[in-house]
């Protein structure tokens, strides 16, 4: 829909013109239509002023972000797990707080080999540092070293309501400082019915670049992040995606503080309850999930729920649907306990099950690497020292120490003999012990180029020799 029938259709609405629609063709002499009432234009010219105001308000904390990056891809031919491109992108961030604090798209700095940003009221580029990214819900905090800094504050993403007013800020397609204004058209979208991942789903117009940037209600508070569309042409089509801001502030606030997201479970699956799992089930309701699975040993066994259970509440709060569920569990932080009731056998149960970090997370050594820092050209992996923090995210590990290789890097040339995959901890070089990155950069350092390396690897609880011939 154009800006111009937007504008038209609220003015309809602010100033209560009533169109009526005759039958027949207007005749020659009839008098023209009286003109709109002078409250109907006021109506208008408010409506107008107030959209300058907001955009005024919202526009000094919209920056762009250009990113000289490696980008992380499958390699699914060679079964070596993610291998690393270059590329150069842009897209838009908000500023979060005064002193720096940027909130975009893990897409937007993904792979990052250098992040500058530029703010709204100047052209020079400034450096910034990834904090901390989390590839899962598409979100990633930088920092530039600027205090005194216009920033926007959050709205309540639950409160949210179809038929909304909302501006879409950012740089679509390059063009600077652009803002698009529409309506939600739907909340707590879903794209696949069994996924928790859920956005809001708006017609303002987002195009790519404006990705990072903010999706605003008419207080100029931050309901969403812009992140997706659909389109069948590559343009917007009028059917465009937003992570709501509870989820924001909630991964925001995990990253400034730990750099990193905790990415909790209690040990279940469920799934959406269609009507034909409700009559095949004789479930009583199709409210709430199916708990299809739960994990042996986990928090959820422990505490007594069972397959078939249909959850219905999360602290008290109604579950209809997966999507809510989702919302529900970001409140929670490891080391919480979760209240959950249950439909079992059309009796309501009531368990406090505690939340920990999920542990088969395949991304979560991904967003703690980068190619400036982790990189280890020779055997085209990004690695991760094993201390106690990362070994605590691992299965039990045969030996101590040692380097997690996090991901695989594009090679500048060619390479022969075995490969290493993503997952895979180093022990060892020709024989030599490795302790963290710096041991094996420097057992590397001993072995010329033309000559073969040797490493002792543990993969999938397994040791093996993995053989890297020579240039």
């Amino acid at each position: 829909m154009s800006l111009l029938k937007k504008f038209c259709i609220l003015l309809l609405i602010a100033g209560g013109i009533h169109l009526r629609v005759n039958a027949s063709p207007k005749k020659a002499g009839t008098a023209a239509p009286a003109p709109a009432s002078k409250s109907a234009g006021n109506s208008l010219e408010q409506l107008s002023s107030s959209l300058q105001t907001i955009t005024k308000q919202v526009e000094p904390a919209v920056v762009r972000i250009f990113n000289s990056a490696y980008a992380v891809e499958n390699d699914a031919e060679h079964n070596g797990g993610a291998v690393v491109f270059p590329q150069k992108s842009s897209g838009s961030g908000i500023l979060i707080s005064s002193d720096g604090y940027i909130v975009t798209n893990a897409h937007v700095v993904q792979g990052s080999r250098r992040l500058r940003v530029k703010l709204n009221k100047g052209n020079h580029l400034l450096d910034a540092k990834l904090v901390g990214m989390d590839r899962q819900t598409d979100l990633a905090v930088i920092k530039i070293e600027l205090t005194e800094l216009p920033f926007l504050n959050f709205a309540d993403s639950s409160e949210l309501n179809p038929g909304q007013i909302v501006l879409a800020f950012g740089s679509p397609l390059g063009l600077e400082n652009s803002v698009s204004m529409g309506v939600i058209s739907a909340v707590d979208r879903q794209l696949n019915a069994d996924n928790p991942l859920v956005f809001i789903q708006t017609d303002a117009a987002i195009n790519p670049g404006n990705s990072g940037g903010p999706l605003v209600d008419t207080e100029g508070r931050v309901v969403g992040v812009n992140t997706s569309i659909l389109s069948k042409s590559g343009g917007s089509e009028g059917v465009g995606f937003a992570i709501p801001s509870n989820v924001v502030s909630a991964i925001c606030r995990q990253i400034r503080l730990e750099h990193h997201v905790h990415h909790h479970q209690i040990g279940i699956f469920v799934r959406a309850i269609t009507p034909a799992l409700a009559q095949s089930l004789n479930l009583s309701t199709e409210d709430g999930v199916l708990i299809e699975d739960v994990t042996p040993q986990s928090p959820a066994d422990v505490a007594g729920l069972k397959v078939g259970d249909v959850l219905i509440s999360v602290h008290a709060k109604p579950i209809s649907n997966v999507r809510q569920l989702a919302l529900n569990m970001y409140s929670y932080s490891p080391g919480d306990k979760a209240q959950i009731e249950v439909l079992r056998d059309n009796k309501k149960l009531s368990f406090a099950v505690p939340v920990v970090e999920r542990a088969d997370d395949p991304q979560r050594f991904e967003d703690l690497v980068t190619e400036q820092d982790n990189a280890l050209a020779r055997l085209g992996v990004l690695g991760l020292s094993v201390d106690e923090k990362i070994s605590a995210l691992l299965p039990p590990l045969r030996m101590n120490g040692g380097v997690l290789v996090a991901a695989k890097m594009a090679l500048s040339g060619p390479r022969f003999g075995d490969e290493l995959a993503a997952g895979d901890v180093i022990h060892a070089v020709n024989g030599k012990d490795i302790r963290d990155l710096a041991s094996l950069r420097a057992s590397l350092d001993t072995v010329s180029r033309d000559s073969p390396l040797v490493l002792q690897v543990e993969r999938s609880g397994s040791l093996q020799f993995v053989v890297v011939e020579g240039d």
